[in-house]
């Protein structure tokens, strides 16, 4: 194995271009770069780590280069992931192609992609080959391999994180720009918090499973790390959908589309629930996290963790660990020596629960579920630590059960609970490891967690994963369009939240999206008459950009609410900071006349702070 300056120099070799979607495509737009050009980069990149115990199967030079060359004479058109290159943990199919799941005597060579792969394709994406894994994915420290152990971008003696082992690191050390893992309990997030990147873990059903070697198959999914929330999201639209040929597939429901901390209630465990596992660095790495989230606008709200870890508690300890056996029943019956040893350890587990205990770990998950729902009600997004502490490999090796099962203290739940989370980078340590935190919503916030986690990763002045490029030079999150059966509307005045009119949209069914400015072409008047006080919003061709909230009403909603607004004001479209264009209050010009104007205020909160001072 390399050791700490042999890692760092790898690093720095791999960093010659930003592999994250935006730079990518900017460079295709340019002609700076070509597919078959990104091939032999990656290729040399490598090259450089050597035997990194990253990948199982890589595809060869001349079978790359050939897709390259044909995707670049199809073009760019239709293709939203073009060039982008990616990875796929190798329990995922690939058509004339051996899946393994780490497990040599269990590999079998496929007929046929698995769903979300062929979608990846389909979208231009550059398929570079298959990665390490627990054996199984049946772990979270990615050290259950015959493959080896791969170690962390960031120190070679420190666990990766699995059961995703190779696919983080991939993403981390620039060898790729995204690629797919699966998660059963934990493994899209762990890998991802180890390797400071971020690791969607979408609602279950949501990206199809068809072609997946199961874990446990009623709660597996498949998680995708990326450099940024953003990259993340690019692959998730292209990744979603119903798949019948599925049958854990699941059609989306609506969901609010948040675009941000402000205005949010962020659960928190009770202090004697968190655990650190000893690692006084990564509990002052998370209070920080919370001091950030207050002073992006969100709330901190204490909560009872208690049923979270007892659903927790029946991943492993409960009759779930029969339908891991399940899932490899025939090859485990014909040659259990063919898996390793902790693998075969935990797999065996699966033997002793019986048809009725399953009815009974059944019935105790219904009823944690209904325990947890009150708890939803005090907060909308639940954050926790991704993992306590992060080891070394040869505490692992030493103690594997033990530490493993606290490395899955904060992410055991989220798929019995049918929960949505991403993983979030929070901080580089001391000692140069990094340190994550979670964010878990229930089914459907999928693009709401990645928007709230682009927020607070954004916050933070990081490098991305393990290589010199730094969030910052790439752009924010694009704004999701309204949810179906919705419309925008922007509010500069009384109908923000906490003022006198809000009401009107809350009664309405109306939701909060997220606050942001107008572009630089409005002028802001406090109008005459009250009360309430009514500010007047005019565009112009030299102003000021404007704070607004943008709230989303159900479409057969609005007719009542613009039956109500008094002249001079009227509903327009309002063209905001970020490129997005939404129905919003503008007032006709003659009426600002009489009017006070305050546009150098920046906002209608900043005039009215002004009034109860004076």
């Amino acid at each position: 194995m390399h050791d700490l300056a042999d890692t760092r120099r790898a690093n720095a070799a791999q960093a010659a271009d930003s592999l994250d979607i935006a730079a990518l495509q900017a460079r295709y737009v340019s002609g700076a770069l070509t597919p078959t050009a990104l091939v032999e980069d990656l290729l040399a990149r490598i090259a450089t780590r050597g035997d990194d115990h990253v990948w199982i199967d890589r595809l060869g030079r001349d079978e790359l280069l050939q897709y390259a060359r044909r995707l670049q004479d199809q073009g760019p058109a239709g293709k939203p992931l073009y060039g982008i290159p990616f990875a796929i943990k190798d329990n995922f199919d690939l058509a004339g192609r051996p899946t393994t799941a780490a497990c040599p005597a269990f590999a079998y060579t496929a007929r046929a992609s698995a769903a979300v792969v062929e979608r990846l394709i389909a979208a231009g994406a550059i398929l570079i080959g298959k990665t390490n894994l627990d054996q199984f994915a049946t772990g979270l420290s990615g050290t259950r391999s015959p493959y080896g152990a791969p170690s962390c971008v960031f120190h070679p003696r420190y666990i990766s994180g699995g059961s995703s082992s190779g696919s983080a690191v991939a993403v981390a050390a620039g060898l790729v720009s995204f690629a797919l893992g699966s998660d059963t309990a934990g493994s899209g997030r762990v890998p991802a918090a180890f390797n400071n990147i971020i690791g969607l873990k979408p609602t279950r059903g949501l990206l199809s499973t068809r072609g997946m070697v199961p874990a446990c198959r009623s709660l597996d999914c498949v998680s995708i790390f990326a450099l940024t929330a953003s990259d993340a999201f690019a692959v998730l639209q292209v990744t979603a959908g119903f798949d019948a040929a599925d049958p854990f597939s699941r059609n989306p429901k609506p969901a609010a589309t948040w675009r941000e901390v402000a205005g949010y209630r962020f659960g928190v465990p009770r202090a004697g629930q968190l655990q650190f596992f000893g690692d006084k660095e990564a509990e002052q790495r998370f209070a920080e996290m919370l001091l950030l989230i207050e002073r992006l606008g969100g709330t901190l709200v204490e909560i009872d963790f208690a049923p979270f870890q007892d659903t927790a508690a029946l991943l492993y300890e409960g009759p779930w660990i029969a339908e891991r056996y399940a899932a490899i029943r025939d090859f485990f019956d014909a040659d259990p020596d063919a898996l390793h040893p902790i693998t075969r350890q935990v797999v065996e587990g699966g033997l002793r629960p019986s048809a009725a205990d399953v009815f009974g770990g059944y019935y105790r998950l219904k009823e944690l579920r209904r325990a947890v729902e009150p708890v939803w009600q005090a907060m909308d997004v639940l954050m926790t630590p991704t993992a306590g502490r992060q080891y070394t490999i040869a505490e692992v090796l030493a103690d594997p059960v033990r530490l493993n099962t606290a490395l899955g203290y904060y992410t055991n739940f989220v798929n019995l609970l049918d929960l949505a989370a991403i993983a979030v980078p929070a901080g580089l340590q001391s000692d140069g490891l990094s340190f994550g935190v979670t964010l878990s919503a229930p089914a459907w916030q999928d693009t709401a967690l990645c928007a709230i986690g682009d927020a607070l990763h954004r916050a933070q002045d990081l490098p991305l994963g393990g290589l010199r490029y730094r969030l910052a030079d790439t752009p924010r999150l694009v704004p999701a369009a309204a949810a179906d059966g919705f419309i925008r509307i922007a509010v500069c005045g009384a109908h923000m939240s906490g003022l006198p009119l809000n009401h009107q949209l809350t009664e309405r069914g109306g939701r909060r999206v997220r606050g942001c400015r107008t572009t630089a072409q409005y002028r802001l008047f406090a109008l005459p008459g009250g009360p309430p006080q009514r500010p007047g919003l005019v565009r112009a061709e030299t102003g000021k950009a404007i704070e607004v909230e943008v709230w989303e009403l159900p479409a057969a909603a609005v007719g009542g609410f613009i039956a109500g607004i008094p002249a001079p004001l009227s509903i327009g479209t309002i063209a905001l900071e970020d490129g997005e264009q939404v129905k919003g209050f503008l007032c006709e010009a003659h009426a600002v006349a009489a009017a006070t104007e305050i546009t150098e205020l920046g906002g209608w909160r900043r005039y009215l702070a002004g009034q109860h001072a004076a």
